[in-house]
């Protein structure tokens, strides 16, 4: 086994991806900003090329950011990330986004005026949209994109459609404390009324405010941060650090990236937006168990009790195995992989993911550096759950998260 070592120094206790980062949008299970810059700063890394293989909303870069790296290359498959990413990393003329605002909020409320002018907008291609949104939602929501979709600059119409994306999650019949997709009670949808047009200006405001005051001091022409919505495909010894916090298990059973994205998806035109999960590490169903390396025998304790969930587990593992070949492969000697990771807990067995990866990376030409547990001070779970589905049978839940430092040789 690998070594690991508490580290109280990246506990980051009481604070907050906003601490010193706010987000442009909500986006489930980010990484602290603060675990990067620490690491970046503790390895001496302050330039190269840095690698986020599956960047969601962008907390690597926000790190190499504040440590001088100017060189940064993510990659992600849900479109709603890369839109977060791309947007808060690019530089777009403030007076320009101002101008664009003020043209924008005249026309929406031009259009308002006439209420037949509605029947000139296409329907929007939503999934159950009655289901998920009232009738009035519908359409105010549909006008604002029709003139988002108007603007010309492509860089300063991503930052419109943050807010709506936000908008049309908010203002829909979703519970938003959840990332799962799941619909409100019906009691709740008695007194559900949302001024979606109020709604989608103020979140306009905070956006312009959240990007002017914290990202765009930040980005200069030097700075280059390329987000390109696609699985991580390798290039051989390209990079210098891979800075970068995979998912801890399938989307389907751990955190449902493509469920809590599909109706901002679906709003910005993927018409896959709910295969999004299915796509993601362990979404492809496989026929046989892992049967080597250390992983192995986590796995075969799971399938005892339950073949199914075991396969899943092990597509899973076979996933991550085949991306730390490819990021191995195209970092260069010398450099260094930080992996930010939870061990998940199925069917009451510890999967020791950390280990995994060190042992992985090791089998890809790396040398294993150290691990370092930090306690998760401000997750968003509930302290136990039931990891056997059987009534009365509690576990704790994620405590700690892996710090996992390796070097190619």
């Amino acid at each position: 086994m690998y070594k690991v070592v508490r580290n109280t120094k990246y506990d980051f206790a009481g604070q907050s991806y906003g601490t010193i980062y706010p987000n442009l949008h909500k986006y489930p299970a980010t990484m602290l900003p603060q675990i990067g810059i620490e690491i970046l700063k503790e390895l001496n890394i302050k330039s190269g090329k840095l690698l986020d293989p599956y960047c969601g909303s962008g907390s690597s870069f926000a790190s190499g950011l504040e440590c001088g790296i100017m060189n940064m290359y993510g990659f992600d498959i849900n479109p709603l990330a890369v839109l977060i990413s791309k947007t808060k990393f690019t530089k777009v003329p403030l007076s320009e986004f101002l101008d664009t605002k003020q043209m924008f909020r005249n026309d929406v409320f031009e259009f308002l005026k006439n209420e037949s002018n509605i029947k000139k907008l296409k329907c929007p291609t939503i999934t159950n949209l009655d289901y998920w949104f009232s009738k009035e939602a519908t359409i105010n929501l549909t006008i604002i994109k029709h003139f988002i979709d108007k603007i010309g600059n492509h860089n300063i119409k991503n930052l419109f459609l943050i807010p709506f994306s936000e908008t049309a999650r908010e203002c829909s019949y979703t519970r938003n404390n959840e990332f799962k997709l799941f619909r409100m009670k019906s009691e709740d949808l008695l007194n559900f009324n949302p001024d979606v047009i109020g709604v989608y200006f103020k979140k306009l405001e905070d956006t312009f405010c959240v990007y002017s005051n914290c990202y765009f001091p930040k980005i200069d022409n030097k700075i280059k941060v390329n987000v390109t919505y696609s699985a991580f495909k390798p290039q051989e010894n390209y990079f210098d650090i891979v800075l970068t916090s995979p998912p801890y298990g399938d989307s389907r059973t751990t955190v449902a990236y493509g469920q809590f994205s599909t109706l901002s998806n679906e709003w910005l035109g993927i018409d896959y937006a709910r295969k999004i999960d299915g796509m993601l590490m362990g979404g492809t169903r496989i026929k046989e168990n892992m049967a080597k390396g250390l992983i192995a025998g986590y796995i075969s304790q799971i399938n005892n009790e339950d073949n199914k969930r075991a396969l899943e587990v092990s597509a899973f593992y076979n996933d991550l195995e085949k991306s730390i070949k490819d990021v191995a492969k195209s970092v260069r000697k010398g450099g260094k992989i930080v992996y930010v990771v939870g061990n998940r807990r199925v069917k009451n067995v510890i999967l020791p993911t950390d280990q995994f990866i060190a042992e992985k990376f090791e089998e890809n030409g790396f040398k294993h550096l150290t691990t370092y547990e930090r306690a998760l001070s401000n997750k968003a779970m509930p302290c136990r759950n039931s990891p056997t589905n059987e009534a009365g049978k509690t576990a704790n839940t994620m405590l700690s998260e892996f710090i996992i430092v390796c070097e190619k040789q």
